[in-house]
């Protein structure tokens, strides 16, 4: 079994053969979280996981490069208290070609972060945080905020962050979830080496960033299993181990 943590199947990338994609991974044995980057999608993602009993499940969230749309967020709240949904985000920071001249729209997405982390608390479901050239100030937050934070805190999705990040998480609790990118470049490999097994997820981000063998086509939850052997050679590790540990750790912090 394989737990594909970070996906968005919800988006319109998928809607001429979205049901043939999840058909194909719950064939494999392959589960997935959906994740919402606004209102609209936060949405979708609720309904998709309702149309499945097991296997497909919701986050809910406004991403931080759509921090504008903050208003939406009480669609937001009303959508977390869902069954189905079993995380707050995608949430976090992203400076990503932003200039250091723009603090308020640092500003703002600090506010709708710190939003994020308070429903969290609220509704007792972790958040999974997006961080791009920004991991400073999500640090800083987070320890200024970390009694809002649960028992098991969260997961930093897609994590490329430095070794020095990645301790960081992992002394507030966190888990560091990786991708397909492992597949095409190796700038990866001592960071992966040194995080333990048990606090690893695998995920896609389809439909972005597909792995090799289909790098350049669109992504899809199914594909997590490139990430799982991937991580599996550099930790040298069976893959069936890998995704036996990663699989688990995702129902114990998704709580599913």
């Amino acid at each position: 079994m394989l737990f594909d943590s970070h996906a968005h199947v919800n988006f319109k990338d998928f809607d001429a053969d979205r049901d043939a994609v999840i058909k194909r991974c719950l064939d494999e044995n392959i589960w997935m979280i959906n994740v919402g980057t606004d209102a609209a999608y936060s949405q979708k993602a609720v309904a998709i996981a309702h149309a499945y009993q097991e296997g497909v499940y919701a986050a809910v969230g406004v991403h931080p490069t759509d921090a504008s749309r903050a208003g939406e967020f009480s669609i937001i709240e009303e959508l977390a208290k869902d069954e189905k949904v079993v995380a707050i985000g995608e949430t976090g920071l992203d400076y990503f070609r932003m200039a250091d001249s723009e603090e308020r729209a640092k500003e703002k997405q600090k506010e709708l972060f710190i939003k994020h982390i308070e429903l969290s608390y609220k509704v007792k479901k972790p958040p999974i945080i997006h961080c791009r050239d920004a991991h400073d100030d999500l640090f800083e937050l987070l320890k200024a905020n970390g009694y809002k934070l649960s028992a098991i805190p969260g997961v930093m999705h897609f994590f490329t962050g430095t070794k020095e990040d990645a301790k960081n998480y992992l002394d507030l609790g966190f888990y560091l979830s990786f991708s397909g990118v492992l597949t095409f470049t190796r700038d990866y490999d001592a960071l992966v080496r040194s995080v333990p097994l048990e606090r690893l997820l695998v995920e896609t981000d389809a439909p972005f960033v597909a792995p090799i063998p289909h790098r350049g086509k669109r992504n899809e939850p199914s594909y997590v299993k490139y990430a799982a052997q991937r991580i599996a050679d550099i930790k040298g590790l069976s893959r069936e181990e890998v995704a036996k540990r990663t699989t688990q750790n995702a129902k114990k912090l998704f709580a599913v």
